[in-house]
């Protein structure tokens, strides 16, 4: 049985898209690993049909970090038979190379964000450079490999001239409850991170006749509870914090409608075509996003999403209300 090894550098649990990529495999035959850190807070690996590995590190962000997850990581690797092994984002890419050279196996690289245009990175010259700096240096090595949408595999096809697959982040089918919503309320699933237009929705969510629940954590946490307070909304926003696949798919069926409001400060957020996408399709939500060409690609022939014009607080405030009164767009979308 041939043995597929993934790198990531999250804790394993909440990562539906690598479950899904990993149970895919191990379902056709393959021998999966995936490999992860270890936090403090970490709570016990969920059990499932491949294996996982975490690793503890003293560091938990910064270059240093960095550094020393990536050094654990080749010598993990080193002493492992391996006969395939996949990157994901730049994060882990050096190690993966040097193990793909010294075993003399096939390299795979998971371009699952343009994330040398993430707004956190771009905000932040001296980051940018260093990121960039090994994404022009390593993702050229990387033939192989695989990304979310077109738009992403032309840029970087267009940057190095690899020609990487498309493989949307599409949920695993389920049969799912579609009772009727005992409350209109709005759901955020994802990360919580900069970029996501948080500073638009909380102040919007003063006009909005609904409660919003956030499912996710993430580096911007601090600044959103902020940013709930000044605007005075917190009887309206319940932070729902992190929950597992399995939990969250069952928590979105009892919502209404599904919102992101990614901002347009970075290639990754115009070009990306995340997960929740799917998801809220899947948990039969309507749901209202901002209208950058890969949504609207797909929404021009399943017609599940209205799109915000504009991030101004008053317009998101004016398309959510509009929705949550309009039963016949409503159940067009659903």
């Amino acid at each position: 049985m041939k043995k597929i090894y993934f790198t990531v550098t999250n804790d394993l649990n909440y990562d539906q898209r690598m479950h899904r990529i990993c149970n895919s495999l191990a379902a056709n035959g393959y021998d999966v690993h995936l490999i992860g850190l270890k936090r403090k807070n970490s709570p016990a690996l969920l059990p499932k049909k491949f294996k996982q590995k975490r690793i503890r590190c003293w560091f938990s962000k910064g270059k240093i970090f960095y550094f020393e997850y990536n050094f654990k990581l080749f010598f993990y690797l080193l002493f492992k038979k391996i006969d395939a092994i996949c990157a994901i984002d730049l994060d882990t890419i050096v190690p993966c190379f040097h193990i793909s050279k010294w075993k003399k196996i096939p390299r795979i690289y998971d371009a699952h964000e343009l994330f040398t245009e993430l707004k956190e990175v771009n905000r932040r010259p001296f980051v940018k450079k260093v990121w960039t700096k090994i994404e022009k240096r390593w993702v050229p090595k990387f033939p192989l490999g695989y990304t979310v949408s077109d738009g992403i595999a032309e840029e970087l096809n267009k940057r190095y001239g690899v020609k990487y697959a498309t493989i949307r982040n599409i949920p695993v089918l389920k049969n799912i409850d579609t009772k009727p919503a005992e409350e209109k309320f709005l759901l955020y699933q994802g990360a919580v991170n900069e970029g996501r237009g948080f500073e638009y929705l909380i102040p919007a969510m003063q006009q909005i006749n609904a409660r919003l629940f956030i499912c996710g954590d993430g580096n911007f946490m601090p600044q959103l509870q902020q940013l709930i307070q000044e605007n005075n909304v917190a009887e309206k926003i319940v932070l729902k914090g992190m929950m597992t696949p399995d939990a969250l798919v069952q928590f979105s069926q009892t919502a209404y409608i599904g919102i992101f409001t990614p901002e347009n400060k970075g290639l990754n957020q115009y070009l990306a075509l995340p997960n929740k996408f799917f998801e809220y399709i899947h948990a039969t939500l309507p749901q209202i996003t901002v209208g950058y060409p890969e949504y609207k690609k797909l929404n021009e022939t399943f017609h599940v999403a209205v799109f915000i014009e504009n991030l101004s607080p008053n317009h998101i405030a004016k398309t959510v209300n509009q929705l949550l009164n309009d039963a016949t767009t409503y159940s067009q979308l659903k």
